[in-house]
């Protein structure tokens, strides 16, 4: 064979087996041309060796979604291509457990779910599912989401329970706030619906300065071990 032709129409003649079979082995990443996975159906070849895994299973390639612990300053919402250095499989968690299979297609059309203000680091939610990534959207104020907040200043007798009924947030209060003391300079605040900044002007209000702000919790989701700027699947079995 001199002329290019298309791996998936190469690989179908190879097996033999349909053009969608083909594709569906390609797209899970269990073929090799010389050696290297290629995910890409309309990948040409010529002489290459194309080889099939022989643990190949034919199944639909689905949309993958991940838990990610994101360093403060970086805006999640703006990340349009998270191979420009932040989900990579180089920052893949060594303890994901959800057996889901690394992919290179899983690191485009990502996109996050429940904001985090971009100033805070912590638990953020991504999908390639448009479907998901809307309803999670929608339903967002269903969902707890649990912060330690750093702070310094003094809080006055009456300002825990205040700062419960949401005083000193200027719009949209949430619905549900929960705030304790972790430590004398450590804030829980557990909350639905709350928005990025909300939490600023609740501390604001209360006298408190906030020196740091980070996500641990979002639904039945933790954060867990992940590392600053590590990631991990989001496993079949888990719900947020």
């Amino acid at each position: 064979m001199t002329e290019a032709v298309r791996l998936s129409k190469h690989l179908a003649a190879l097996l033999p087996c349909s053009r969608r079979e083909a594709e569906m082995y390609i797209a899970g990443g269990w073929v090799r041309v010389d050696g290297e996975v290629v995910e890409e159906p309309q990948f040409k070849v010529t002489t290459q060796k194309v080889e099939l895994d022989l643990h190949a299973e034919l199944e639909e390639a689905l949309p993958a979604s991940m838990l990610w612990h994101k360093p403060a300053g970086i805006d999640a919402d703006a990340v349009e291509n998270p191979l420009a250095g932040l989900i990579k499989p180089a920052t893949h968690s060594a303890d994901d457990a959800s057996g889901v299979r690394l992919l290179r297609r899983h690191f485009t059309h990502l996109s996050s779910v429940i904001a985090l203000d971009p100033a805070a680091s912590g638990l953020v939610m991504l999908t390639q599912d448009r479907h998901l990534a809307r309803k999670l959207g929608g339903d967002f104020a269903r969902f707890e989401q649990e912060y330690v907040v750093e702070v310094a200043g003094q809080l006055a007798p009456g300002r825990l329970e205040r700062m419960q009924r949401g005083e000193g947030i200027d719009s949209q209060v949430p619905p549900y706030i929960k705030v304790s003391w972790q430590s004398e300079a450590r804030l829980r605040i557990a909350a639905k619906a709350i928005l990025p900044g909300q939490i600023q002007q609740l501390c604001a209000a209360a006298g408190l300065t906030v020196l740091s702000i980070k996500r641990i919790r979002i639904g039945r989701l933790p954060m867990a071990k992940l590392a600053p700027g590590e990631w991990r699947y989001l496993g079949a079995d888990e719900r947020i």
